[in-house]
């Protein structure tokens, strides 16, 4: 059965691969221009969500692991997967204490946004947390080994800049931060 998506017309969707986490549509489509083509959409099972968690001394915290897809370690803001149908600010709240063990008094959204939006239909939330409260982490088996690292803010965009922080979910959160902490002034005062 064909379904219009925008200008396009899908003839057919099958699964070409799923697990746990994701599903690889390989769809049979007439392109806008009418021509038969193919396209892969990687439908990722679970909404993103990440968290600016910045303490009074405008300092960010930060997560790093080695990341299995690009066989490097990499820093990010704390974040994972929710259930498309669980609240994204519990799911953020959960995962920042998964992580760091951290939780927040004060919880602004700061961005909505796609993710390699010509391959994948990802979504992404991002969160910033003020009013921050130490406690212990409780990761996965997938977590073991993750670093917590405490940066101020200003060092955390420098290192966006100099691409040390490359993730697009972390710099999509830092620069969002920035442009909201710019408007109120500082992270001192939450709003």
């Amino acid at each position: 059965m064909s379904q219009a998506v925008g200008p396009w017309e899908r003839r057919n969707r099958r699964v070409a691969y799923e697990n746990d986490w994701i599903a690889v549509y390989d769809d049979l489509v007439v392109q806008p221009d009418g021509a038969p083509g193919v396209y892969g959409v990687v439908h990722p099972k679970f909404l993103a969500v990440g968290v600016v968690a910045l303490d009074v001394n405008d300092t960010v915290l930060l997560v790093g692991q080695h990341r299995y897809t690009l066989d490097l370690f990499t820093w990010s803001v704390p974040g994972g997967g929710v259930p498309f149908d669980d609240d994204p600010l519990e799911g953020a709240q959960r995962e920042l204490a998964e992580e760091t063990g951290a939780s927040a008094t004060t919880w602004r959204e700061l961005a909505r946004f796609t993710l390699s939006n010509s391959i994948t239909d990802g979504r992404g939330i991002i969160f910033l947390a003020t009013g921050l409260s130490p406690g212990e982490p409780h990761r996965d088996g997938t977590e073991l080994g993750m670093e917590i690292r405490r940066v101020p803010f200003d060092e955390a965009l420098r290192l966006v800049d100099s691409g040390e922080i490359h993730d697009v979910f972390t710099q999509v959160g830092l620069l969002a931060a920035d442009r909201h902490l710019r408007e109120r002034g500082s992270a001192k005062e939450p709003t």
